[in-house]
């Protein structure tokens, strides 16, 4: 006996406020916010253009009888963040755990044959949509000791060729996370990072339809990945519930790579 606590129920620590999920409207974010639903947990979800798969998500989440709400956001707005911040904490009470998971549509380039515009507005977009989100978040945390997860990619430690528009700004997405970890700590956050792996939902279609994913892509990918296959987003969601919960009460400022091996 080492005489420390089980883990609180999740249900214990949701119980009042909400989890937050910036890109709640996408593969990944639905597939987390059904299951921290599930879990017991408020969902509030924003999203930038698909208001119809948002609006789909919240009804879902109400017909099992959480509470959800969803709003349309420009993460790059940093005034239009803080009013989204301000009417959760009004309208729920409280939150407990803030999740980063949008990101623009990414382009698969060579460096050699990227525009700096594109690459500017890329990085832009997701660096300042992330320090915007998690700058508004901490002050509900911090009352909540509550919790801070980023979703990013396993490029950051292998590189993917034509990748760069994706592991640039999640590395410094990654930076921030630890530096929320390290500052926050004493104020009772947690905050960590999980590393995407190629996954066959969500943007996938899209890569797929538009031919930066082919099919010499696609296998030459599998066959990177130790476990020989694309992840799915529920996969995915399973870590970030993980993190979330106070199963993971003492893990921080960490990066778990949720990408079948390809960083290894």
């Amino acid at each position: 006996m080492t005489g420390a606590s089980a883990p609180a129920p999740k249900a214990a620590r949701y119980a009042s406020g909400a989890t937050l999920i910036a890109g709640g409207s996408g593969g990944i974010g639905q597939a987390i916010a059904e299951l921290l639903a599930a879990a017991g947990s408020n969902i509030a979800v924003t999203y930038r253009g698909n208001r119809e798969a948002a609006e789909k998500l919240v009804a879902r989440l109400e017909a099992t009888g959480r509470r959800a709400a969803a709003f349309q956001l420009d993460l790059r707005d940093a005034a239009a963040v803080a009013r989204v911040h301000a009417e959760v904490l009004d309208r729920f009470g409280g939150l407990h755990t803030a999740i980063y998971a949008a990101g623009p549509y990414i382009n698969m380039r060579y460096i050699s044959d990227l525009a700096p515009q594109l690459f500017e507005e890329t990085v832009g977009t997701d660096v300042f949509g992330a320090y915007n989100f998690f700058h508004h978040a901490i002050a509900g945390l911090r009352a909540a000791r509550g919790v801070a997860i980023g979703l990013g990619t396993p490029a950051i430690r292998r590189y993917a060729k034509k990748d760069v528009m994706s592991s640039a700004p999640k590395a410094a997405i990654e930076s921030l996370i630890k530096g929320i970890a390290a500052e926050e700590g004493r104020n009772g956050i947690r905050a960590n990072m999980v590393g995407v792996g190629a996954i066959s939902d969500g943007m996938f279609h899209r890569l797929v339809a538009e031919g930066d994913f082919d099919d010499r892509f696609i296998q030459a990918t599998k066959n990177a990945v130790a476990l020989g296959r694309f992840g799915t987003a529920m996969e995915i969601a399973n870590v970030v519930d993980f993190l979330a919960s106070d199963a993971a009460s003492y893990v921080t400022g960490q990066t778990l790579m949720v990408d079948g091996g390809f960083a290894l």
